[in-house]
């Protein structure tokens, strides 16, 4: 009983805006404060903190975080999505599937959706607008785009679910490699379906010659370089997770230096919010292992086990479901919140269900994508909104056949699992 009045009084924290990190912490230590007493609470309060940011593999999410922030700082997502556009501009919709390409681009070396969005914003966005495209249409593209930042890698999102499950952070990265590639294949076939139903929406843009095609291979191709560092040596057992983050940090700064686009005032600003991204990220660990130790004093976990296993249904089925709840919670709440609220008690009862942690982690990130793009708390939409000054309700219709097509991409992960965990089985071969 105790811990389900704590439950709810985090949902209401969250609810009316307290951040994530201190509702966590908050809840948790009024839980344990009932349960246990306050000097053992005070105790736990005192050691948490170091105990749970410690930890080697955890180094890898600042830098990734300041990878990201170099990449903006340089500018290459404009020169990126302009070069891919000169090879593909020409074709009915080709600034769509530009800005698809760019988002997958950028998503593998970032990991942060948002700034994904909105670096696809300020670029996609006022390029399909003078060639004429629809705005909802151009919208939907681009906040759907931005979504591939967090499945592909670097990802920070499976990071901390690779840290919170204890299972292998290169198996996951390398995992999400496919549903990343099968994600923005979609985003490309529904753009073509759209294109199909009403041709007006994306007119054709006018051709390139060769020699600007081969220049443009020039342009991106320092981002192809950190792109192979990062994700090939992890792939290759060249290096760990974290020692990529450090590859990838160090060679975004050499691209923002070679671009001249490195100032003291953007150094220190790329500096500045990887620290306050980092704090945020750290802190919510912290308020979620506060939080969890309600939930094992409550026996949440246990009892979830077996009350999933004594379900007299098919695996499928529950997996059905807690996929939806998956797509639910996305609607309302933070997704790494999601991720460090929920994953602790699900991860036992999927792998008591016989299901992979490493297909479950890739699954819910997929999962947690729908979240950023569908109401009321889709933060890409928020980010796009921003950038193409059109109402929100808009961008929700331009989103919606994209998630149709994730939805119907998360079923191709559950019936095919291999779809995960064949790449991440060639390298533990």
């Amino acid at each position: 009983m105790t811990s389900l009045l704590v439950v709810l009084g985090l949902l209401f924290l969250l609810i009316i805006g307290v951040p994530v990190g201190l509702a966590l912490a908050f809840t948790g230590m009024l839980g344990m404060i009932y349960i246990v007493g306050f000097n053992s609470a005070l105790s736990v309060l005192s050691t948490t903190p170091l105990s749970t940011t410690n930890g080697y593999e955890l180094i890898a999410v600042p830098l990734f975080i300041l990878m990201a922030e170099f990449v903006i700082v340089s500018g290459i997502a404009d020169r990126m999505f302009k070069a891919i556009t000169i090879w593909v501009g020409r074709l009915p919709g080709g600034l769509a599937v530009a800005t698809a390409l760019a988002g997958a681009g950028f998503g593998a070396i970032s990991g942060s959706s948002t700034a994904a969005a909105a670096a696809l914003s300020s670029t996609s966005i006022p390029a399909m607008g003078r060639a004429g495209y629809e705005a909802k249409f151009s919208a939907g593209v681009v906040a759907v785009s931005g979504t591939l930042a967090m499945l592909i890698p670097p990802s920070i999102a499976l990071v901390l679910y690779g840290i919170i499950v204890e299972v292998n952070i290169a198996s996951l990265l390398i995992g999400g490699i496919i549903p990343g590639v099968l994600v923005t294949i979609g985003i490309i076939a529904t753009i073509y379906i759209l294109i199909l139903r009403d041709p007006s929406i994306a007119p054709t843009a006018q051709p390139w010659p060769l020699r600007d095609k081969i220049y443009a291979f020039r342009e991106i191709g320092p981002m192809l370089i950190l792109l192979a560092c990062v994700t090939g040596s992890i792939y290759l057992g060249v290096a760990t997770p974290t020692e990529a983050a450090g590859l990838g940090a160090f060679g975004a700064f050499v691209i923002a230096a070679a671009f001249r686009t490195l100032t003291w005032a953007s150094t220190w600003g790329a500096l500045s919010r990887a620290v306050r991204a980092t704090c945020m990220i750290f802190l919510i660990i912290i308020g979620a292992h506060i939080f969890g130790y309600v939930l094992t004093l409550g026996q949440i976990t246990p009892e979830f086990v077996n009350w999933i296993t004594t379900l007299e249904v098919s695996p499928y089925v529950v997996m059905a479901g807690i996929i939806l709840f998956y797509l639910v919670l996305g609607c309302f709440m933070d997704q790494l919140a999601i991720l460090i609220l929920t994953v602790p008690v699900m991860v036992p009862a999927i792998m008591t269900l016989g299901f992979d942690p490493v297909w479950f982690g890739v699954l819910v990130v997929v999962s947690a994508e729908v979240g950023m793009i569908t109401p009321p708390l889709g933060m890409n939409i928020f980010v796009v909104a921003r950038y193409a000054e059109r109402p929100l309700a808009e961008i929700f219709r331009g989103v919606a056949p994209h998630v149709l097509t994730h939805l119907i991409i998360i079923a191709l992960l559950v019936a095919f699992p291999q779809l995960v965990l064949w790449l991440p089985g060639t390298i533990s071969n």
